[in-house]
């Protein structure tokens, strides 16, 4: 008579243990990852909050969570000043001028490198490459541009910054994707390349081309280097520019209020933290419109030839 062997109880008490251990991950996780949302937050929300304070109050040191003595003269000056609407609007005009240009001109290049027939093609890819790695410098850089008679000029905005080889790579690679069956029943119904391309290729690419607007928006929306490099018109300043000269001004301010060891408070402190919320805000309210093409577009460019 065959006895019954009571079952183990290994396989339990693991599944027990690694319970246990998922908890323990998850909780440190969600610890780690509160810890370092602070550390992110904190200093934006500083900011904020200095920028509604008076400019006595941020004269105290300590960290402050809610605004202390609200103003707000720093909104009232920065508002006022003719100068910083004319750079918001420089700044707005060539964000929305350099995606648009860029991402319909690096489509283009993107579309015809896609093509495995196009006459010379792996030496344009591998001259690409190179400007990935390697760039003539900032002088001749400077030299190119003023022969091209682009220092003081809007386009100085524009022109540089039309192609770049990285996003054709990303787009490259998504168009690639593409049946090629749509575009041979395109042309059997009697379209041609332009049509293709602005009616089927770009229509089926929204999610890569709302990346690569992204990556753009962002950069020449926070681009000041090329105003600070090619600009002298104050006329033709972008908003990021314009916060340089405050923060310069707050410097060179500070330096002259020195009293012995005490610094005396100016108010172009918060007049820095207004201007730094009002260009900020554009951009963190666009971004989450495109941040969920961001992931998408970085895995379609992962992988180059």
């Amino acid at each position: 008579m065959a006895v019954l062997q009571p079952k183990s109880k290994m396989p339990f008490k693991k599944n027990k243990t690694a319970v246990k251990e998922n908890r323990l991950f998850n909780a440190l996780n969600v610890i780690f990852m509160i810890l370092f949302s602070i550390l992110i937050v904190f200093p934006i929300w500083d900011v904020i909050v200095g920028s509604f304070s008076s400019s006595a109050s941020l004269a105290s040191p300590g960290i402050r969570l809610w605004p202390e003595n609200f103003s707000l003269d720093a909104y009232r000056v920065v508002f006022n000043d003719p100068s910083i609407w004319n750079s918001f609007m420089i700044s707005v005009l060539k964000t929305v001028i350099g995606v648009t240009t860029s991402v319909f001109f690096t489509a283009m290049v993107a579309y015809a490198m896609s093509k495995q027939d196009l006459i010379g093609r792996k030496l344009f890819i591998a001259l690409g490459v190179g400007t990935m790695f390697f760039s003539g410098g900032m002088i001749p850089f400077y030299l190119l541009i003023r022969s091209l008679g682009l220092l003081d000029n809007f386009l100085v905005y524009i022109i540089p910054a039309l192609f770049s080889f990285y996003n054709m790579l990303i787009l490259m690679n998504f168009f690639r994707e593409i049946p090629v069956s749509l575009e041979e029943s395109a042309r059997i119904d009697g379209a041609g390349v332009w049509r293709i391309f602005l009616q089927i290729i770009l229509p089926l690419s929204t999610p890569v081309l709302a990346t690569i607007a992204l990556f753009n928006g962002v950069y020449q929306w926070n681009d000041f280097m090329t105003a600070r490099l090619y600009i002298s018109n104050e006329a033709l300043y972008p908003i990021q520019m314009k916060l340089y000269e405050i923060i310069v001004q707050q410097q060179a301010a500070n330096m002259q209020n020195v009293v012995g060891s005490v610094i005396i408070p100016t108010s172009s402190q918060t007049i820095q933290l207004a201007t730094i919320v009002v260009a900020t805000v554009p951009i963190v309210l666009v971004y989450p419109f495109l941040q969920r093409y961001l992931i998408s577009g970085m895995m379609i460019g992962a992988v180059k030839e």
